[in-house]
């Protein structure tokens, strides 16, 4: 990153802002949807409550600069990876992939082993990136993969 360095941390309500515009790039890139309205009103409030779910924030200087949203499912066995945005200035510098480690590494801890997300088959550059992490398809479901791993156990 040409000498800069970001921190990871977990993502706090006053990040709402940036994250909610990074999704909206996300979804500008992905999907071409120049109109992006992004979350609906009180959506990521169950990532900064005391539950399991939780965001994790990759931050420059003080610009947060990428997110990716874990949701836990116990009873169904699986953390679900939700939403990894990385602006576009800062992707293919290694921020996706330490976002990725750091969520296994959480489900790991709460003994879970499966972890799966949806990617957009368009997406080709992120597809990529999940099989080099040892992701495969676990389902096709129209217009995007349900990725899967199974994270070795400790």
């Amino acid at each position: 990153m040409n000498g800069a360095r970001y921190e990871i941390r977990l993502a706090a309500p006053e990040d709402e802002a940036a994250i909610r515009e990074l999704f909206k790039e996300m979804l500008r890139s992905v999907c071409g949807a120049d109109d992006a309205e992004g979350y609906p009103e009180g959506y990521l409030d169950k990532f900064f409550s005391d539950r399991e779910d939780l965001i994790y924030a990759a931050e420059l200087g003080s610009e947060v600069i990428a997110y990716l949203s874990v949701e836990v499912y116990r009873a169904e066995g699986y953390v679900y990876l939700d939403d990894l945005s990385v602006t576009a200035a800062h992707r293919g510098r290694g921020v996706g992939s330490a976002l990725i480690e750091l969520a296994e590494t959480y489900a790991l801890e709460l003994g879970i082993p499966d972890v799966v997300f949806h990617v957009a088959k368009s997406n080709v550059r992120a597809f990529r990136l999940y099989e080099r992490k040892g992701y495969s398809v676990f389902r096709d479901d129209g217009d995007r993969y349900l990725m899967h791993k199974s994270l070795p156990k400790v």
